[in-house]
């Protein structure tokens, strides 16, 4: 029998684009296995038609006064509090998460919508009067041109919303690079923000894979590049990028530590390891996947937790009573056993093995999912490749420490930075480790500490490739360039030419 795949193609210049590259790839429910849809893959020349459609939609744009386009965000953040659902559904759909979690997920990225609302203040400058005699001084913010997002299949509505929002609030215009692995919540965001009475060409959508991507970053017109994904590919888009002359900010991956300490409410640890470990299938890259047990705590603290993972709700994210979805794809669910496998080989002690979880018991036609329960080890060793590596999924490893300095000393010597959290009740304690870490984003009894949108998201170390963080104030400052203006007027102009250094007067 034939297999029907809707088409998923490209958004450019106001209306949807079909795919002209001849090339797809198939997009599918991860809870039941089938192939749902055919994502056009983009050439560099459909790319160079995004690129000139945002580069055409930029001077009217940018010359657009900020109180005007935030009147657009205002309108968009209105309709996504209307659509939040239909968006969260299309997340489960193909990206597989539970449908709560998708709804979080919308949420998120509608805080930072929020947040470009406030435009015109975050774009106010300074001015100082007679710097020096008859010269006043000022500074503003003006928007850099054509921009490019490029994200991740993990969060298809939350990160891209990271990005363009206050990208198109300062004034520049966008060329969104979704994942080719959960497409279609770009094209129905594109929609709305049309309906919000956003300008065609402002906001564009490319589908693709790498050669997408090498063409954004090749580009001339494209002036800056925003990124989340893996270290590696974050390194190469950073070194890429910057070796095309664009502004760079690129976001990769993590090994996030929760620190346990003995004073610590175990029942509160066992809730936030759960949650943080296993929530989404532990595909976030602020995902809990080392627990760092001090002194006698995992004695106490494990038997509660094989407990609540061998009872982890696995269903189909439709399912409102999931507590955690299917893998993403076939390919992520063979990676993910091959850790488990090695984990296994390493010698740590496996407790809890996700691999022998059976996906009919997740719901109606989900045998052929890619189905995986709650994998837990214990006596794991910085050694091991398991404790070393992002695995990116379901898969929390324990390791145990004597007191707080080693546990610090533990998480300091990884290469990534990005998250880390530390449980306990004692204030000092709490102070020494947020001062001590060096980690990007700290939470004290707060399993994922996840910034608000006025505050910015971004790691340390070799999960972040570039100076700025995302979103919040550093996002504004990313997304546009200071512009330093000195004024004087004829009649306080003293004669003659002047060959020195100006200085004040």
């Amino acid at each position: 029998m034939q297999i029907t795949k809707t088409p998923i193609d490209h958004y450019i210049a106001g209306r949807v684009v079909p795919n002209a590259s001849g090339r797809t790839q198939d997009v599918t429910n991860p809870a039941t296995g089938a192939v749902t849809g055919a994502v056009g893959l983009a050439s560099a020349a459909e790319v160079d038609a995004a690129v000139k459609a945002a580069a055409a939609a930029f001077p009217a744009w940018a010359d657009t006064p900020p109180i005007r386009r935030a009147r657009v965000m205002f309108k968009f953040l209105e309709l996504l509090n209307q659509h939040r659902d239909e968006l969260a559904h299309l997340i489960t759909a193909e990206h597989g998460k539970v449908f709560t979690d998708a709804q979080g997920e919308v949420t998120r990225g509608i805080d930072i919508v929020e947040f470009a609302c406030g435009i015109p203040q975050l774009l106010k400058g300074d001015f100082t009067e007679q710097v020096s005699t008859g010269i006043d001084n000022w500074t503003l913010r003006q928007p850099l041109g054509v921009v490019a997002g490029i994200t991740p299949f993990n969060f298809p509505v939350m990160v891209p919303m990271w990005m363009f929002p206050v990208a198109i609030a300062a004034g520049n215009t966008f060329v969104l690079k979704p994942s080719p692995t959960d497409p279609s919540a770009s094209l129905r965001m594109a929609e709305l923000l049309k309906e919000a009475g956003l300008p065609d060409g402002v906001f564009n959508v490319v589908q693709g894979d790498k050669v997408a991507v090498d063409a954004l970053l090749e580009h001339p017109d494209i002036k800056a590049i925003s990124f989340v994904g893996s270290t590696p590919i974050a390194n190469y888009i950073y070194e890429t990028g910057a070796r095309h002359g664009k502004r760079v900010q690129a976001l990769g991956g993590a090994k996030n530590h929760m620190v346990v300490m003995p004073d610590a409410d175990i029942d509160q640890a066992v809730d936030a390891l759960i949650g943080a470990g296993y929530g989404s299938a532990g595909e976030r890259c602020m995902a809990i996947s080392v627990a760092v047990l001090v002194g006698d705590v995992a004695d106490r603290l494990l038997p509660k937790l094989l407990e609540r993972t061998k009872t982890l709700k696995v269903l189909d994210g439709e399912n409102l009573e999931a507590e955690m979805g299917p893998i993403v794809t076939k390919a992520a669910h063979e990676r993910i056993t091959g850790y488990i496998d090695l984990g296994v080989k390493e010698g740590a002690t496996l407790l809890a093995d996700g691999r022998v979880f059976d996906g009919a018991k997740a719901g109606s036609g989900c045998d052929n999912g890619f189905w995986m329960g709650g994998t837990l080890f214990d006596h794991v060793t910085p050694d091991m490749r398991i404790y070393k590596e992002e695995i990116f999924g379901p898969v929390l490893s324990c390791v145990r420490v004597p007191d707080l300095k080693e546990a610090v000393d533990l998480i300091n010597a990884h290469e990534f930075g990005n998250g880390v959290s530390c449980f306990t009740r004692d204030g000092n304690v709490a102070r020494e480790f947020g001062r001590r870490i060096q980690v990007g984003m700290v939470g004290i009894n707060v399993p994922i500490p996840v910034p608000m949108a006025w505050h910015g998201f971004g790691g340390w170390k070799r999960s972040l490739f570039g100076d700025m963080h995302a979103y919040g104030e550093e996002g504004v400052r990313f997304y546009t360039k200071q512009k330093s203006i000195m004024q004087r007027w004829p009649e306080s102009i003293g004669k003659g030419a002047e060959f020195v250094m100006p200085t004040a007067k």
